[in-house]
């Protein structure tokens, strides 16, 4: 009997958890929503950057190395990106796309190979 009610104890926490997160999913502010879509990756000569929703011309976004110094920013941005790479070395990128206060709205890591 004992072992039936924590066996139905951990199925109510499960339910209840996955219910919180599905919810939290669905919300506009979580974290876990991507703006923006780049392809391809790992790239060569050019990545492409192109928004899936939210797209906002407030929006700033940079490019830093793996050692964290940037190495592309744009203050205004469209709807599509384009970057060529001809002065990128070999190795993993990190972009930012930041809101008009500054804040982090969307980051990902991208690959460069020569």
């Amino acid at each position: 009997m004992k072992k039936i009610f924590y066996i139905f104890i951990f199925t109510i926490l499960f339910v209840s958890g996955s219910f919180a997160q599905s919810k939290i999913i669905a919300g506009s502010t979580d974290p876990a929503i991507k703006y923006i879509r780049f392809y391809p990756n790992p790239a060569i000569s050019v990545i492409n950057f192109e928004f899936q929703k939210g797209y906002d011309k407030f929006f700033s976004f940079q490019v830093y190395n793996f050692i964290g110094k940037k190495v592309f920013d744009l203050k205004t941005i469209t709807p599509k990106i384009n970057i060529p790479l001809t002065d990128f070395y070999r190795g993993v990128y990190i972009y930012q796309l930041r809101d008009k206060s500054g804040r982090i709205i969307d980051s990902g890591k991208f690959q460069v190979v020569k």
